[in-house]
């Protein structure tokens, strides 16, 4: 059998997602959607699938034990992507209001993106697995909320050049962009190619990240982001100071 390509397992991933979901839930679930990467038609691959699964109603300790396993058997059965599924459970009294929400499946994690991802989500980059049209349920966010979620991302890039340089590299290239501009509903890619443009002086590490992303680069390359990236995270901070001051 050929390899499927990266969309078509994401298409399969999220069938099984759903299926599982509904078989688990039934009427507590209200809504499921994709957002993020796997939502965006680019040429850089998506690391991971994000999701908010909507909810009626709380979980109980038995729903939460079947979506662990859920999430067990889809880890085991669409590898890799089975293992990158990434969201929030949430509720949808929560899920109609602009304060960051809990995640009922882990309620001592909190969306600090919540602002962003509801901008994509309304922005029509999100895929609708289940439930209404999320403008049922979203609210648009100000500009107020956006920015505290994009300084929330950048102290994240912060927290992890060392780990993630390719991620780490891509997001500053969106951070710059979208502090510089008010405009965040943009992925990484289309990120990266502004940067190429924009910021020439970060060309050899934006290329590299990009070739990281496609599991192309060699060690010394994801040394070498890892020594660079914090120079570029300062450059940065300068731009996005500047844009706040304009």
């Amino acid at each position: 059998m050929d390899r499927l390509q990266p969309r078509e397992n994401i298409r399969e991933l999220c069938a099984a997602f759903t299926t599982g979901l509904q078989a688990i839930l039934g009427p507590k679930l209200h809504g499921v959607y994709i957002y993020g990467a796997a939502a965006f038609p680019d040429t850089i691959p998506s690391g991971d699938v994000d999701f908010h699964v909507i909810l009626e109603a709380g979980l109980d300790e038995i729903e939460k034990g079947e979506l662990w396993n859920l999430f067990d058997a889809l880890k085991r059965g669409y590898p890799p992507l089975g293992g990158e599924l990434d969201g929030y459970f949430i509720l949808l009294a929560d899920a109609r209001q602009s304060s960051p929400p809990k995640h009922q499946l882990n309620t001592a994690i909190v969306d600090h993106s919540w602002a962003l991802h509801r901008e994509h989500i309304l922005a029509g980059r999100c895929i609708v697995l289940y439930g209404p049209d999320p403008v049922e349920i979203y609210l648009p966010a100000t500009w107020e909320e956006l920015e505290e979620a994009l300084y929330s991302e950048l102290k994240f890039v912060q927290n992890n050049m060392a780990a993630y340089p390719g991620y780490s590299i891509l997001n500053l290239c969106r951070l710059v962009y979208s502090f510089e501009t008010r405009q965040v509903v943009l992925s990484k890619a289309q990120a990266a190619a502004w940067a190429l443009e924009a910021l020439p002086q970060w060309r050899q590490l934006i290329e590299l990240a990009i070739k990281s992303y496609q599991g192309q680069a060699t060690p010394e390359e994801q040394t070498f982001m890892q020594a660079e990236a914090p120079w570029m995270y300062s450059f940065a901070c300068e731009r996005i100071e500047a844009a706040g001051s304009r």
